[in-house]
């Protein structure tokens, strides 16, 4: 074999994936599409029920009608009254734990420290974390566990305020469990149950996925589906 051709082999070696790349990146269609959670529900039928909403293009069409994350109002580690403002145009985490919690919830918050620090430089981007423990989790509380995980101040906060309100929005919000069990041996690990999911939802208010905040893989996967979410939007 001449030098000539196997120069000719090495450029056709490095030249393909390079074009090969370029087509994909440049030449093709992102049709990775996050579906949407909660749908309403019929309650005659039992079938998801279906409405006129507004399309990516603007125009008016018939499709499956989500249940919105509800209006909340509840207080943040700085003392501040919070309310769904904060999240208004925004893509944000939400999640439950409360600091007394010595099993999941130190892996839960060390994988959001790591989600937020990934988008630490995107506004679009904030993380609400509720406390399923608000008797004993007052401000200075969650103040202090912020600062532990490092929390951003405007991009993470960490949530208190009337019980019943917190465990509605879990349960009938987020479709997650949050159950006060009412034990009283002074583990607190044993009286308060919440979910270890992590919930991503996009600026309408609508669940975009769930995720296991204590599997470093599946908060991998929450990164990505940001990720695709932040392009979805930056193309409309």
């Amino acid at each position: 074999m001449n030098t000539k051709w196997k120069a000719g082999i090495l450029v056709a070696t490095l030249l393909v994936p390079a074009l090969l790349y370029l087509f994909l990146r440049f030449g093709t269609q992102n049709h990775y599409v996050l579906p949407r959670y909660l749908p309403k529900i019929d309650s005659t039928s039992g079938e998801p029920l279906m409405g006129k909403v507004i399309g990516p293009d603007g125009t008016e069409q018939t499709d499956t009608l989500y249940n919105h994350i509800p209006p909340f109002r509840l207080i943040d580690q700085n003392g501040k009254v919070i309310d769904n403002s904060v999240v208004k145009d925004k893509i944000y985490v939400a999640s439950f734990f409360f600091t007394r919690c010595g099993t999941v919830c130190p892996r839960i918050s060390s994988q959001l420290t790591r989600v937020q620090d990934i988008f630490r430089d995107n506004p679009n981007v904030v993380f609400l974390s509720h406390t399923v423990d608000p008797e004993h989790d007052k401000p200075e509380q969650l103040k202090a566990y912020a600062q532990k995980y490092d929390a951003i101040p405007g991009k993470w906060y960490f949530l208190t305020g009337n019980k019943v309100d917190i465990y509605n929005l879990a349960m009938r919000g987020y479709y997650l469990p949050a159950v006060d069990a009412g034990v009283k041996n002074g583990n607190p690990d044993e009286t308060f149950i919440h979910s270890e999911k992590l919930v991503l939802v996009d600026k309408e208010g609508i669940v975009r996925g769930f995720y296991d905040g204590t599997d470093k893989k599946d908060v991998d996967r929450l990164v990505l589906e940001i990720r695709v979410l932040l392009d979805i939007y930056s193309k409309q």
